[in-house]
């Protein structure tokens, strides 16, 4: 333990701190512009002004209720009036009120896009927890309808796993199944285990961690595959949008399922030092693929043999790779996660974080050069804010218990 103290003092200086509560701020002051008076979200510019766009979908609305719940935990003032915006809109326009479930996309007309996504509804469960951690008096009943939109349309019990899509009067439309949709409800379901007690999520965290990161990541030289089919074997031929549905595997993901790993571990009445050493794993696989040794940074997605597919640079995978870094100098620090976690800082101070607007640029170049091929604007504070949140915790897990006052 006296070497495990060692380490995070290392890690974790004043400074460091101070860093990390001054760019959270900076990331509010940027996002608080995205309230839109007439309902919803704007999505924002590189400058915080709004995008001449009216098209809002359901993960925005989500991860934006989700972030500034985060906000009013740790210490942020006036987050208050974006939790209650979104709550109010997920209800009044996102709800599908003839059939359940929740749109993915609205525009000023009504539902732009209306199909039913696993991966939006599973953001709804974890606005719906993370609203319900700050006592917003209308978490507990969204609560309560996207579980039972998840149980009744989603969850294959004999797979233990989630589908991803229907129709909105939820008639099939195909027998996709993804990684991405299951990896954020497991995120989903621990959150709404911590707020609320139900084994029931932790349960299903537990199996869908067990089949990526037990089964599958390991035959695949811990790499993950995206895509997979009804019967859940992998599609190695699957290529969709290249942003949501890339081929191949996503190093970004890994980060995230090795986090993921960690947090239940943390909240499992029988932890198990194979989901560290899963964790690890993982996050060192990624890392090994996917960092420019000459350039830095982190590419986009790997070809199933680990070499480089999509070479964009974009922040969130930065994001989640502090993320796991964090976890791991807590769940079982070693010197080179410092390494790492100092060297990912260091990269992204340089060329994600815009210090003259506040939040972090989507995408650069190799030279660190700010582009706007994929994205518009500064498209999320979901997992930049993440990245500066987390690190700060005690553990890895009980974030509502343990993040008040950090900031």
């Amino acid at each position: 333990m006296d070497t495990d103290r060692l380490l995070t003092a290392t890690w974790m200086t004043p400074d460091h701190r101070r860093f990390l509560i001054s760019d959270a701020h900076a990331q509010f002051d940027f996002f608080d512009n995205s309230l839109r008076p007439d309902g919803g979200f704007y999505v924002l510019d590189a400058t915080a002004a709004p995008l001449n766009s009216s098209i809002q979908e359901l993960h925005t609305t989500t991860r934006l209720i989700h972030s500034y719940a985060l906000g009013k935990l740790a210490g942020r003032q006036g987050c208050d009036a974006m939790i209650d915006h979104g709550m109010a809109y997920l209800m009044s326009h996102h709800h599908d009120r003839a059939n359940g479930g929740y749109f993915w996309a609205l525009d000023q007309s009504g539902a732009h896009d209306g199909r039913k996504l696993a991966y939006g509804h599973v953001f709804v469960m974890l606005a719906a927890a993370s609203a319900l951690a700050v006592d917003h008096p209308a978490a507990a009943a969204l609560l309560d309808d996207v579980d039972r939109v998840l149980d009744q349309h989603f969850w294959e019990e004999h797979h233990g796993l989630f589908c991803d899509e229907f129709n909105a009067d939820w008639t099939p439309f195909s027998v996709y199944r993804g990684m991405n949709a299951n990896m954020h409800a497991t995120e989903a379901l621990l959150a709404a285990f911590e707020v609320t007690g139900r084994t029931k999520y932790l349960d299903r965290a537990t199996r869908i961690l067990d089949f990526f990161t037990g089964m599958i990541a390991p035959a695949q030289n811990w790499r993950i595959p995206e895509h997979y089919t009804d019967n859940w074997q992998i599609d190695h031929g699957y290529s969709g949008d290249p942003m949501f549905r890339p081929a191949g595997t996503t190093p970004g993901h890994s980060f995230e399922l090795a986090r993921l790993l960690l947090h239940l571990n943390e909240l499992s009445p029988t932890p198990d030092p194979a989901r560290v050493a899963r964790a690890r794993s993982l996050t060192y696989q990624a890392l090994a693929d996917a960092w420019d040794a000459e350039n830095s940074g982190l590419f986009y997605t790997l070809r199933f043999d680990g070499t480089p597919d999509i070479r964009c640079k974009y922040w969130w995978p930065v994001t989640e790779a502090i993320g796991v870094l964090a976890a791991l100098l807590k769940a079982d620090p070693r010197p080179e996660d410092i390494n790492w976690y100092t060297r990912i800082w260091a990269y992204a101070q340089k060329t994600f974080i815009d210090t003259t607007h506040g939040g972090w640029f989507p995408e650069v170049d190799d030279t660190g050069t700010p582009l706007s091929r994929q994205f518009q604007g500064k498209p999320d504070i979901y997992h930049a804010i993440q990245a500066v949140l987390f690190p700060m915790l005690p553990g890895v897990a009980r974030t509502y218990a343990t993040l008040p006052g950090v900031m």
